[in-house]
């Protein structure tokens, strides 16, 4: 293990941590946001990751999947932590569950935060709904009126910014009308 790893890897998951924490403030989900991620330092996980950790730029967790052809991290990881859209995946129902609201505000603000890292200087507004719309949106089984939310929130966050956006009155209210 290497010692740059080693502290790169720690240094991007507190700095994570603490975007969503922020987030997490905003959206009325404090504790959400504090015990977000906790996981990620526990040995199914933390190994994993340091080993493949890919400098703050990109999820060690992709680079294990495309070594191994699987990340033991990352089926520990979304099976334990409910903000995870495939946490709730039932292949033995004809419908996906509505996500809980907390949990699915700590989603939208672990993607934002994920995005902001990650980017870094190259981030905007308009990031996270061009990776949702590209990569995730279409490929994730889960509930049509989670997904609607989802998509509205990004799309709201690339005309206004996440200040205007990210805040407890306006995704429970978004959330209600799609998911209630």
């Amino acid at each position: 293990m290497k010692l740059k790893n080693l502290f790169g890897h720690i240094k991007t998951v507190f700095k994570h941590k603490w975007i969503v924490f922020k987030l997490s403030i905003k959206a009325g989900i404090p504790l959400r946001g504090l015990l977000h991620d906790l996981s990620k330092f526990s040995p199914a996980e933390f190994f994993e990751s340091v080993k493949y950790y890919q400098g703050g730029k990109r999820s060690p967790l992709a680079k294990s999947r495309e070594v191994l052809g699987y990340s033991k991290a990352w089926l520990h990881h979304k099976g334990i932590n409910k903000h995870h859209l495939e946490y709730w995946y039932d292949d033995g129902l004809k419908e996906q569950p509505i996500i809980p609201f907390k949990y699915v505000s700590e989603t939208i603000c672990d993607k934002l935060a994920a995005s902001i890292v990650y980017l870094g200087k190259d981030w905007t507004n308009e990031s996270e709904l061009k990776y949702w719309t590209e990569k995730e949106k279409n490929r994730l089984m889960i509930n049509p009126k989670i997904r609607d939310f989802i998509t509205e929130v990004f799309e709201d966050v690339s005309k206004s910014g996440i200040d205007k956006v990210i805040s407890k009155e306006n995704l429970k209210l978004l959330y209600d009308k799609h998911c209630t």
